[in-house]
């Protein structure tokens, strides 16, 4: 634990030297957000995906998971969101399967499973996927070792921090991620590439000179791998808390009301479907793009809809290099727990369902799921996500400069 202790000094201050390399663009009082959009950069957001995977794959119930919130929270107060705050539950897994005999219980219907879900029908060619919980498939040694230790049930906690709104702070947008991994290796793309977009995205909106109408939470979910559990206590807790004024008269909103939740999970590769051999191209596939999904069947489709497409225009404007793509089958992240009290999307590289679930993605919950394994394309792919959101939220909430 100390060792993890003098890396995460080491890491935090390597990353406050690198957020501290430019200065902010200079806003241009004819497209505030285009200035605010030029405040990402694409060494800031490495850097941050960097300081993540120092902490392994973040297992949720683990000293590392714990000490990757810990500086998650002190590099949010570092950009000046200052505001801090952990939300606690505690998670309980559900018993062992009380029939481990796999030829004794039915067989898994892949394809049913991701269609009830919403995430569509399976088509073209697929690849095996799943969990890896061998460490010995781990051949960094020092990386095997912080993964070691296994997690245990018990308390849990996960920290968010807002951008207090000027003139409507009782509303706000939910931006988010989730922070843990798993399968032995840094969790770089799953999720430290949507981690650090929504760290980055406080980064740029706390800035001094920035002003927003409306509130915007930056939230950074736990015990996504297990069941959406974090971003579900969040819903639970502080759904009835909206748009109340504590104390009364003080212009205050602990929870200020859901207007949309925006949530961020694997960033960063885009290479296409699997070859007829089962094998990935090891290059960014040239069609690319930021992948926005709203899910059909939730109680909020319009609104959500309506949201999605807001980001996707934003795209289109202030994105550099990347297209948008709009798509109906948001599943399997955090926003499923918001789908059905307040419009909510999902941001990512692929089509869950469909593409990540068909093996899109070889290095999903693998030991190969490292920082080292991305290039700097696939880094900028995340950059663009990050670019998109950015801008949606900044027309959204009435960015602007002092």
């Amino acid at each position: 634990m100390q060792r993890m202790m003098l890396g995460l000094v080491s890491v935090f201050l390597l990353t406050a030297a690198t957020h501290g390399q430019q200065p902010a663009a200079t806003p241009d009082p004819a497209d505030p957000i285009r200035t605010l959009v030029s405040r990402l950069d694409l060494e800031k957001y490495k850097a941050t995906v960097k300081g993540l995977t120092q902490f392994g794959d973040r297992r949720q119930g683990t000293d590392r998971n714990r000490a990757a919130i810990d500086w998650i929270e002190a590099q949010l107060k570092s950009y000046g969101c200052t505001n801090t705050e952990r939300l606690k539950y505690t998670f309980e897994p559900p018993p062992p399967n009380p029939n481990p005999n796999p030829a004794a219980r039915p067989p898994a219907d892949a394809s049913a499973i991701r269609t009830a879900q919403g995430g569509g029908r399976p088509r073209g060619l697929r690849a095996p996927t799943g969990v890896n919980n061998d460490p010995l498939k781990q051949p960094d040694e020092k990386l095997r070792a912080l993964n070691r230790q296994p997690t245990t049930p018990g308390p849990r906690e996960q920290v968010y921090c807002t951008k207090i709104g000027a003139t409507r702070p009782d509303e706000m947008y939910i931006i988010g991620a989730h922070m843990d991994g798993h399968g032995w290796g840094e969790a770089a793309n799953d999720n430290g590439s949507g981690t650090a977009l929504v760290m980055e995205l406080a980064r740029v909106f706390s800035s001094p000179d920035v002003v927003t109408d409306r509130s915007i939470r930056f939230a950074l979910w736990n015990n996504e791998e297990t069941g959406l559990n974090g971003a579900r206590a969040y819903a639970e807790q502080r759904a009835a808390l909206q748009g109340k004024e504590v104390p009364p008269g003080s212009g205050r909103y602990p929870e200020p009301k859901w207007l949309g939740m925006i949530q961020h999970d694997m960033m960063m590769f885009d290479h296409g479907m699997p070859r007829a051999d089962g094998t990935l191209s090891p290059d960014q596939r040239p069609e690319a793009d930021v992948n926005i999904e709203f899910q059909v069947s939730s109680k909020f489709v319009a609104g959500a809809k309506e949201l999605a497409w807001a980001l996707h225009a934003a795209n289109e404007k202030y994105a550099t290099d990347y297209p948008s793509n709009v798509g109906s089958r948001m599943t399997n992240t955090d926003s499923t727990a918001f789908m059905d009290l307040v419009p909510s999307i999902s941001l990512r590289e692929n089509e869950r369902g469909i593409h990540t679930g068909n093996g899109w993605n070889p290095h999903w919950h693998q030991p190969t799921d490292v920082f080292a394994t991305f290039s700097d394309k696939d880094f900028r792919l995340g950059l663009n996500a990050a670019q998109t959101t950015l801008s949606g939220v900044a027309q959204l909430t009435g960015a602007r400069f002092r």
